[in-house]
C-alpha cells in the first residue's frame, strides 16, 4: 500500500474535534466562561473556577455521550494537521523521523495541565498513544467479514477490510481483539537524580554512608517542603540547621571550599526562617511564653491594616467618632474594588448615634453612592445586600488604588475588625465609637506581648488624638471604658504617653509592630 503523508489529500470524512475551553469572566472578577468549539452550543458564565472545571468537564462528556463512537472511516485528526500535538516543527521540517499514522480509528481525549481547556477527537490509535496525556475512549468496532487467512482470502493481497480505516500500516487489523497502543504519560519536568540536594548530586560513593543517607534524606525533604501548600517557618529552619551541619562534614570530607559556603549560606537561612517563625507566632527572640495563634498571622497583613487606619485618618470625610468609625468599616469592604455589598445590621451594629444622617451626609458629600437611598440600605437584609460604591477608592486606569493588599486579603483585614468592633464586652459595656477606634488602633500598637508602643514605653498621645477624633480630656473616659470591658491593663496616662498593655484574651487579635534593631541600638 502507498504511504500517504499527513498533507496528501484523502476521500474520507475529516475526524471529529470539540474543545471545551475555561476563560476569565472579566478584570476583577471570580466568574469564568465556559465556552464550546461546537456552534450550537452556547457560552456558559459561572461564578467560580472551581465549578467552571466541573461544568467544562461534564459538556465534554455530555458531547462523547452524545457521539455513537468513532467512525471506522474518518481520517485522522491528527493527522490531519501534521501530528503538531506530538511531533515538534523542527523535525517535521528536517524529516528526522518521518511519523506513519496507523491502527484503528479512537475517540481521544486530552487537557493542558492548567485546566483550561479540554479537547476530545477522532484520531488513530498511534497518534492517541503518542500525544502526550491523551488518553483513549471508545474505539472502533470490529469489522464483520470473513476470517483471514480463509480460501476466499488467501489469493488476495493484504489489504484492509471494507469499511476499515485505511492508513499507512504494513498488513490489515488481523481477527480478534484489536489491541490500541497504551498513551504515552505526560511529560513532566526531568526526573531528578537520586541523592540530589542544592543543584548538588550526592556521590553515590560518598563516605561515610550516614552522611550520604544524610544529605539524600535532606534533599527529598526540602522538595517535599516545596510541595506543601502552607507554610511552616518552624519546620524549614529545623531543615537548614540540618543542611548547614551535613553540608560541614560533607566540606571537611572532601575539602571543597564550596561546600563550606553552602553550609554558611544554609546556617543564615537558618536564622531567617526562624526569626520569622518567632515574628508570626508573637514571639521575641528571648519569649517563653506560649505562642499567640492571632486572626491575622502575617506581618505584612499587620501593616496593611495600619496603612488603611492612616488613610481613614487623613482622607475622612466627616469630623467625629462616628463618622470616623463609618468611614473606616466602608473603607474595609470596599478597599480593594471601590464597590461591595452592605446590608443594614452591617452598620446599625456599629452602636452609631444616628447611621441615617452620617449616610446622607456621606451621599450628599459624594464620598459614597448607593443605587437608592439611604433608607433603602439600612433596611436591605443578606437575601438583598446593596452594592455600595466608594469613587475614591475605585482602581485608576493603570490598576492602582490607594492600597497594595489584593482581593484575598481585604476581607480578613474587614473580617479583623469586625471582630473587634463587635466584641462582646464591648458592647456589653455599651462602648462608644471612640472606644471602638480606641481598641482598633492599640491592636495595632503593640509588641510581641501586648505592651503598648514598640519599645514598652507606651504610645504617645499626639498619634492617639489623630487617629481617635476626640478632645485629648475625653482619652482617660476612653480608656477606662477598654478596662473595665477587660481589653486594657495596667493602663496609665502621662502628659505624653499611655502605657499598658493589652489583656490576654484579646492578644490573638492585636497586630504587633516591628521590632527596633536592638543590636544596632547597643552600637
Amino acid at each position: 500500500m502507498t504511504e500517504a503523508t499527513a498533507s496528501e489529500p484523502d476521500e474520507r470524512v475529516l475526524g471529529r474535534r470539540w474543545t471545551v475551553r475555561l476563560d476569565p469572566a472579566g478584570r476583577g472578577s471570580t466568574a469564568v466562561r465556559v465556552s464550546c468549539s461546537r456552534p450550537a452550543c452556547a457560552e456558559q458564565r459561572l461564578p467560580s473556577a472551581a465549578v467552571g472545571r466541573a461544568a467544562a468537564v461534564e459538556h465534554l462528556k455530555s458531547h462523547l455521550r452524545a457521539v455513537a463512537g468513532p467512525r471506522t472511516g474518518a481520517y485522522c485528526a491528527c493527522r490531519a494537521e501534521n501530528c503538531h500535538t506530538h511531533i515538534s516543527a523542527a523535525d517535521r521540517q528536517q524529516g528526522v523521523q518521518p511519523w506513519r499514522c496507523g491502527g484503528a480509528v479512537v475517540l481521544a481525549v486530552l487537557s493542558d495541565r492548567q485546566g483550561r481547556w479540554w479537547q476530545a477527537m477522532e484520531c488513530c490509535a498511534r497518534c492517541a498513544a503518542a500525544t502526550p496525556g491523551a488518553k483513549v475512549v471508545t474505539t472502533t468496532p470490529l469489522p464483520c467479514g470473513p476470517e483471514a487467512g480463509s480460501p476466499a482470502t488467501a489469493d488476495r493481497p493484504p489489504t484492509a477490510p471494507a469499511g476499515a480505516p485505511r492508513f499507512s500500516d504494513t498488513s490489515p487489523p488481523a481477527a480478534g481483539r484489536r489491541n490500541v497502543p497504551a498513551p504515552r504519560s505526560s511529560p513532566s519536568p526531568r526526573a531528578r537524580p537520586h541523592g540530589k540536594i542544592a543543584q548538588r548530586v550526592v556521590p553515590h560513593d560518598l563516605r561515610p554512608a550516614v552522611l550520604r543517607d544524610e544529605l539524600v534524606e535532606l534533599g527529598d525533604l526540602f522538595r517535599a517542603y516545596q510541595k506543601r501548600t502552607e507554610p511552616d517557618l518552624a519546620l524549614l529552619a529545623d531543615l537548614h540547621e540540618r543542611k548547614a551541619r551535613a553540608f560541614t562534614t560533607w566540606a571537611e570530607a572532601t575539602g571543597d571550599p564550596a561546600l563550606q559556603q553552602e553550609a554558611r549560606r544554609a546556617e543564615q537561612a537558618a536564622a531567617t526562617a526562624r526569626s520569622q517563625h518567632l515574628q508570626r507566632t508573637g514571639l521575641g527572640a528571648d519569649a517563653d511564653g506560649p505562642a499567640v495563634s492571632r486572626l491575622l498571622n502575617a506581618p505584612a497583613q499587620w501593616e496593611h491594616v495600619r496603612s488603611v487606619l492612616a488613610h481613614v485618618a487623613d482622607h475622612s470625610p466627616l469630623p467625629g467618632p462616628d463618622a470616623r468609625l463609618l468611614v473606616l468599616m466602608l473603607t474595609l469592604r470596599t478597599a480593594h474594588t471601590g464597590t461591595d455589598n452592605v446590608v443594614g445590621q452591617d452598620i446599625t451594629a456599629l452602636g452609631l448615634t444616628d447611621p441615617q444622617d452620617l449616610l446622607e451626609k456621606l451621599t450628599d458629600c459624594g464620598w459614597l453612592v448607593v443605587p437608592g437611598t439611604v433608607e433603602d440600605l439600612l433596611a436591605s437584609r443578606p437575601e438583598s445586600p446593596t452594592a455600595v460604591t466608594v469613587p475614591s477608592l475605585a482602581p485608576r486606569e493603570d490598576g492602582s488604588g490607594p492600597f497594595t493588599f489584593g482581593r484575598k486579603t481585604r476581607p480578613r483585614l474587614s473580617g479583623w475588625a469586625q471582630r473587634i468592633v463587635s466584641d462582646k464586652k464591648l458592647r456589653k459595656a455599651r462602648a462608644t465609637a471612640g472606644t471602638h477606634l480606641l481598641a482598633l488602633t492599640l491592636a495595632t500598637r503593640t509588641n510581641g506581648s501586648g505592651r503598648l508602643g514598640p519599645d514598652d514605653r507606651g504610645v504617645a498621645l499626639s498619634s492617639l488624638t489623630a487617629a481617635i477624633p476626640v478632645d485629648p480630656g475625653e482619652l482617660p473616659r476612653l480608656v477606662d471604658q477598654l478596662t473595665a470591658a477587660g481589653w486594657l491593663t495596667e493602663a496609665a496616662l502621662t502628659d505624653s504617653h499611655l502605657t499598658g498593655r493589652l489583656t490576654e484574651r484579646v492578644l490573638p487579635l492585636t497586630c504587633p509592630l516591628p521590632q527596633p534593631d536592638r543590636a544596632g541600638q547597643a552600637g
